[in-house]
């Protein structure tokens, strides 16, 4: 017979001519020659898939146990004239006892191969090896089903680590698992991890960036007198700022507030980007909590230089003629100085995507806006340990906490985090 599938995997019928040929006291080599494959194929596949069907009724295998003089006190193999039994049928060729003419009167341990019974395990050692190392089958359907649902509300595999302890697996080998197809037999695949939001620059004009002219407002508000300020002031609250949107003609334009403290965003949604609209959001902020707390966490709002933020005396002023915090901007082009609400901004367009109209979408109110903002702090950050932002503020300032619950603001539930757009329709 041909031997061009040598190397395929054994099916069943193949294994039932295994099964055939051994109860036929054939040998390995006669098997493997009808079957067209390899003998090594052939004794591999009978040694791991044979079954004990008895064991050995003999205290030990010891080929000499029968005339032994010790009898029923035999060391076993501790016994200097131990030798242990072989069976050249069993053990060499063809390596099971279907058919053996000795088996009733064989008093030692005897193995049986069975075509179906290989057939199932070896499906199931295939199920699993495509599960990974160390992950059987259950295990790996115990994690699809735990995962399954998150993934589906746009949480991150961190987030489900973070949420799920009891999994017993780290954030790289979830990733590894779901981008390796580890899970696609129980419908996660690559496809149902959530994307980073891909940025498109502005294409770079031939000449270099003109320098921006430093305007009053920055005068003792740039970010090396932030730097300096810090130094001074170590224990400073501080909370960045900035704005989003997607359409700058028509809006809405969402103002975001991160405090650093507790890594946790606040936000105000806005008709316009200009200046009076942001004041605005301060001032709300500043109501929100009341001149004590706010002064105690908001005390440096660190921004850009956009235009939407240059009325720096309005931001700091209580309007009664005192002070209620400090402003300083970051340079031109160094967004990265203020990379911690960038980052979570990230998690926000999960919910609010660019490139998509924000209104038809759905966030047409304060109230949907505080529910994106709501399931965005709900969600373990590994910044924090493992911790939510709305964790941290509930047992670091618990007074802070109650302000934003009032304002509208949830704790959700980890595993009820939703970070998709269909959240706020």
């Amino acid at each position: 017979m041909s031997t061009s599938n040598s190397n395929k995997h054994l099916t069943l019928e193949e294994r039932k001519i295994i099964e055939i040929g051994i109860s036929n006291d054939s040998t390995q080599a006669a098997i493997a020659d009808t079957l067209g494959k390899n003998k090594s194929t052939i004794g591999r596949e009978i040694k791991a898939h044979r079954t004990l069907v008895r064991q050995s009724s003999y205290f030990c295998d010891c080929a000499k146990y029968q005339t032994c003089r010790p009898g029923y006190f035999c060391k076993g193999p501790d016994c200097k004239d131990f030798v242990l039994f072989k069976c050249s049928r069993r053990d060499r060729s063809p390596g099971a006892c279907n058919g053996c003419s000795r088996f009733s009167s064989c008093r030692y341990t005897k193995y049986f191969y069975k075509a179906v019974t290989a057939q199932k395990q070896y499906e199931h050692t295939l199920s699993d090896s495509r599960a990974g190392a160390d992950l059987t089958t259950e295990e790996a359907r115990n994690i699809a089903d735990t995962i399954r649902p998150l993934l589906r509300k746009g949480q991150s595999p961190y987030q489900i680590i973070q949420s799920h302890p009891e999994l017993g697996i780290s954030e790289r080998t979830l990733y590894n698992y779901i981008e390796d197809g580890v899970l696609e037999h129980f419908d996660i695949g690559p496809l149902d991890l959530r994307r980073q939001v891909s940025r498109k620059l502005p294409k770079k004009k031939k000449d270099e960036y003109k320098k921006r002219n430093d305007y009053k407002y920055l005068q003792g508000r740039k970010y090396t007198d932030y730097l300096e300020f810090l130094d001074l002031e170590p224990d400073t609250a501080v909370v960045q700022m900035d704005t989003i949107y997607n359409d700058e003609s028509s809006g809405p334009f969402i103002q975001t507030f991160k405090f650093l403290r507790y890594g946790l965003l606040f936000a105000v949604l806005h008709d316009k980007k200009d200046g009076d609209s942001m004041v605005k959001g301060v001032d709300i902020l500043y109501s929100l909590l009341g001149p004590e707390l706010f002064r105690r966490e908001v005390g440096v709002i660190l921004t850009d230089r956009g235009s939407e933020f240059t009325l720096a005396d309005r931001f700091e002023s209580d309007g009664h003629g005192g002070r209620r915090t400090r402003i300083f901007y970051c340079d031109p082009m160094a967004s990265s100085q203020k990379g911690s609400i960038e980052n979570i901004h990230v998690e926000l367009r999960y919910i609010l995507p660019k490139g998509t109209n924000l209104r038809a979408l759905g966030l047409t109110s304060q109230k949907k806006l505080n529910l994106a903002v709501s399931h965005v702090d709900s969600s373990p950050k590994q910044s924090l340990n493992g911790k939510s932002p709305m964790d941290m503020l509930s047992f670091l300032a618990p007074d802070v906490y109650l302000k934003f619950l009032n304002f509208g603001l949830s704790h959700i539930e980890k595993d009820a985090v939703v970070l998709k757009p269909h959240l706020i329709k």
